[in-house]
C-alpha cells in the first residue's frame, strides 16, 4: 500500500504535534517524497483485518481562503516553469476534448481571477453532487456529458476548463472542517479542490462548494486524482470503513 495522509509540507510547521501514521497490527513504514513533493507513507499490510490511522492538531490563524481580485493571468511565454505541467491535459483531465467548449463558454470573460471565477460559478451549477453516483474512473468530460459527481469531478472538469484557457491548475486534495458553514448532518469527507496560478502565486478555487471556506488543510496536489490517491493498494483488498474529522478544538488543547 502506498498511503498520502499527513499534512503537506507547507504547513508541516504549524502542527502541534507530529500527525504520525499508525496501524493496527504494526508493521514497518518507509516514507518518502514522490515528484510532486508529497509525503507518502508505503507498507505491506498483512492478510486479515487492517486498520491504519493518522491524528494531529494543526494551528490555524483563523482565516478564510486568501482572495485577490487584482492579481493578472500570465501569458503562457511568461510562466514559470515549474507550472507549465500544470497546462498539458492528464488521466482525468481532457483538455484537448474540452478546450473549444472552454473557449465557447469562457473566451469572452475577463482574463485572471473573473475568468477562473466564471468556470468555478458554471461548474458547480452544472454539476450535481451526489455520493451515490459517484465513480473513480470519471473524468472531466465524462462529468460535463453527465453533470453529476462529488468534489475530485468538480475538481477535474474545473482544472480542465483553466488548463484549456492556458491558466495552470492543479489538483488538491486535504482535509477542510464545516467551520463557518451551516450545520450538517452528514459525515465528513476527504475534500478536493483546485489551485490555479495567477500573479506569482498559486490561488485556492473551490468549485464543488464556491464560496469562502476555513480550516482548508492540504494532503497533496498533483496534475489529477490519478497522481495523489489517498490510498494506492496492490493486490485484492476491502474497504470496510473510514472516518474523517477536522474539528475545531480550543486553544489550549
Amino acid at each position: 500500500m502506498i498511503l498520502l495522509l499527513n499534512v503537506h509540507h507547507s504547513r508541516a510547521s504549524d502542527l502541534e504535534r507530529p500527525d504520525l501514521l499508525t496501524t493496527a497490527p504494526a508493521v514497518p513504514v518507509e516514507s518518502y517524497r514522490d515528484k510532486f513533493g508529497n509525503w507518502c507513507n508505503r507498507l505491506v499490510a498483512p492478510a486479515g483485518h487492517f486498520a491504519v490511522s493518522i491524528d494531529g492538531v494543526v494551528r490555524d490563524n483563523g482565516q478564510s481562503d486568501p482572495t485577490d481580485w487584482s492579481n493578472p493571468q500570465l501569458a503562457v511565454e511568461y510562466l514559470p516553469p515549474d507550472t507549465l505541467t500544470y497546462l498539458l491535459g492528464s488521466r482525468y483531465c481532457e483538455t484537448d476534448s474540452l478546450s473549444d467548449e472552454a473557449w465557447r463558454l469562457f473566451g469572452n470573460t475577463a482574463l485572471g481571477w473573473a475568468r477562473v471565477t466564471a468556470v468555478c460559478d458554471f461548474v458547480h451549477n452544472h454539476i450535481a453532487f451526489d455520493y451515490q453516483q459517484a465513480r473513480a474512473t470519471r473524468t472531466a468530460m465524462e462529468a460535463y456529458r453527465e453533470g453529476v459527481g462529488v468534489c475530485r469531478d468538480y475538481a477535474h472538469l474545473a482544472i480542465a476548463f483553466c488548463r484549456a484557457l492556458n491558466i495552470p491548475a492543479r489538483y488538491c486534495t486535504g482535509y477542510l472542517s464545516d467551520i463557518g458553514q451551516p450545520p450538517s448532518d452528514g459525515t465528513m469527507d476527504f475534500a478536493a479542490w483546485m489551485e490555479v496560478y495567477l500573479g506569482n502565486r498559486w490561488w485556492v478555487f473551490d468549485p464543488r462548494n464556491n464560496n469562502l471556506q476555513y480550516g482548508r488543510v492540504m494532503i497533496a496536489f498533483g496534475r489529477d486524482a490519478a497522481d495523489v490517491p489517498l490510498v494506492h493498494t496492490f493486490g485484492p483488498n476491502t474497504l470496510v470503513g473510514f472516518k474523517v474529522w477536522a474539528d475545531q478544538v480550543p486553544a489550549s488543547q
